[in-house]
């Protein structure tokens, strides 16, 4: 009776990765649209996807620090500090069907190539949906105190590049997610194997990437709410000092007038 744990270890970068530019690096690859895989022997492989994620199968520790090196030669000024996530699948020849066992891991039949890919991309996107809800969190504390100091004073900074930035920081937050998870999409290898979408859909559910999803955008969508709102009052700020200095120099103007007069 066959049965072996596979170990899947995951690193999100926040920055995407272009394939093309990073495969001379990687001249054992198989190159396609979304990935890049290295196969390993006796065991193992290393799938590099292009939303910034590198998946490592049944790779030891010393290798993956090497591919990992490679990777920061071929793509200088990735992030230093990264996601790491882990999960291993069971191989089991005797299960009738696909499920998670009473510990919580998946068990599948057998695994095939089309599977692991499935399995690794699933992991994947996990590990760089944990990555984007560390970075949205940090903007919603940093907006949450804009939010605070407005409710207790009425106002805000009048500066207006600095929250120009904030709000261009979030906006590229919410782009680089919808890059990242639009992949949430089925892909196309599971449409091949039934048992490849029952993999994909548990793995999903397993992870909560739907859920997951929609509180990111949920959060995205309020941040950006609220700076539109704190940006409206600095502008309103700004008007009304506009407006004030407009009828300061006519009084100024006034008054010059009338000391040349009685002059």
């Amino acid at each position: 009776m066959m049965r072996r744990d596979h170990r899947f270890h995951a690193v999100a970068f926040e920055e995407n990765l272009n394939l093309k530019e990073i495969a001379p690096h990687f001249p054992e690859a198989k190159l396609s649209a979304h990935d890049m895989r290295i196969s390993m022997d006796p065991l193992g492989e290393t799938f590099i996807f292009a939303f910034g994620a590198v998946v490592f199968h049944e790779v030891d520790l010393d290798r993956r620090d090497a591919d990992l090196a490679r990777l920061h030669r071929a793509r200088p000024g990735l992030t230093t500090q990264v996601v790491r996530e882990e999960y291993t699948v069971r191989e089991d020849a005797s299960v009738a069907h696909i499920g998670f066992a009473d510990d919580g891991m998946l068990v599948v039949d057998r695994v095939t190539p089309g599977r692991t890919n499935v399995i690794a991309l699933t992991v994947a996107q996990s590990a760089a949906m944990e990555y984007y809800e560390r970075i949205v969190d940090s903007l919603f504390a940093r907006t949450s105190t804009l939010v605070e100091r407005l409710e207790r004073h009425g106002t805000v900074a009048m500066r207006v590049r600095p929250l120009h930035r904030f709000i261009g920081e979030a906006v590229a937050t919410r782009a680089g997610v919808l890059e990242v998870l639009h992949l949430l999409d089925k892909p196309d290898a599971a449409w091949e194997d039934p048992a490849m979408s029952d993999i994909y859909d548990d793995l999903r559910a397993e992870f909560d990437l739907s859920d997951r999803y929609s509180a990111l955008e949920s959060k995205l969508r309020s941040i950006q709410e609220s700076l539109e709102l704190v940006l409206d009052v600095v502008r309103d700020r700004r008007l009304v000092l506009l407006e004030a200095t407009i009828v300061f120099l006519i009084l100024f103007e006034i008054m010059l007038t009338l000391t040349r007069a009685f002059d």
